[in-house]
Parts: C-alpha cells; structure tokens; sequence
C-alpha cells in the first residue's frame, strides 16, 4: 500500500487496511483523522502515539480476537490470517503445546484475559519464558505489559500493511 493511495481512501477502506491491526475504534479513529500523511513514518508514528497507552477496556475488546499463544487462529477474516503469520515458526512440540495450554490457562484465570505477546521473531521457549514471567506481574503492570504488546503488533501489522519496518 502506497501513502497517498491510503490517504485517498474512503473511510471505510482505510479502516478495513487499519483494524485488522489493532480492532480498536480510537485508534482507528486517530489514525483516519491523522489523514493526509506525507509518509509512512508520519503514519507510524501517529500510530505509535494514538496507542500509548490503550485503555484496559480497549485492551480487552481487541484481546477478544486474538487466540491463544500457540493455538491456531480460526477462520478466514484478515486477523486470523495475520495471526496464523505471525505464530507460523513456533516449534510445537508435543511438551512445549502441554506448557502452553497450562501457563496460557494460568495466566486467564489470573488476569481474565488471555496472554498477549507480539510472537513474530520469538521462539516457543521465549514466549513460554515471558509467559511465566507476566504470571508473577501484579495486574497493574500486567495491564501496562499486554497493552505495549497489543502496541508492538499493531504496529507490526501496519507496518507490513504498508511494507515498511517501525521504528522501534
């Protein structure tokens, strides 16, 4: 996707391109109001603004379409598709899938929501590794740790949307 193609757009065009990546109305909101960018940077970096922080209410609204870590997404719609990317390299080994369920069940039962972690680039060890760790959060900064996770794969889907790299 082209900047100044986003940028002409239809709102509801640019929001079917925007929430596949967060399915978060302000956000979107943000970003369609930010219209027109010069760049994606400028996209990017709005992006990155208008998401720090999400609320806990926004938090979990869009942890509603995000599977468990290690499971696959169901469906044909363009977030499960992303997702089924983005968990495609992890090794799931009969053991490692076993760890996953209990610590992902674990983790609900603490936090009501299910474990959120930007897996693309991370190993089945790494995540199950931070999946323990976020179990010892207390829910204050649990909530602060899903909603920077939430951020870096918005921006993650954005970026790639627009066949760029963020900045972070």
């Amino acid at each position: 996707m082209d900047i100044s193609r986003f940028n002409a757009l239809d709102s509801a065009s640019a929001t079917a391109i925007l929430r596949p990546c967060a399915d978060i109305d302000r956000w979107v909101e943000a970003l369609l109001a930010a219209r027109p960018m010069a760049s994606v940077d400028e996209l990017l970096k709005v992006a990155d603004n208008s998401a720090n922080p999400f609320t806990e209410t926004e938090i979990d609204a869009a942890l509603a379409h995000h599977p468990r870590i290690g499971e696959r997404a169901a469906g044909a719609s363009t977030e499960a598709s992303l997702s089924r990317g983005e968990q495609a390299n992890l090794t799931l080994d009969e053991q490692t899938s076993a760890d996953l369920l209990a610590e992902n069940r674990a983790y609900e039962d603490r936090f009501s929501r299910v474990f959120l972690i930007r897996a693309a680039g991370r190993s089945s060890e790494e995540i199950l590794a931070e999946l323990r760790r976020r179990l010892a959060n207390d829910p204050a900064d649990e909530l602060a740790e899903a909603g920077e996770q939430l951020r870096a794969i918005a921006l993650l889907r954005l970026a790639a949307a627009f066949n760029a790299v963020p900045a972070r």
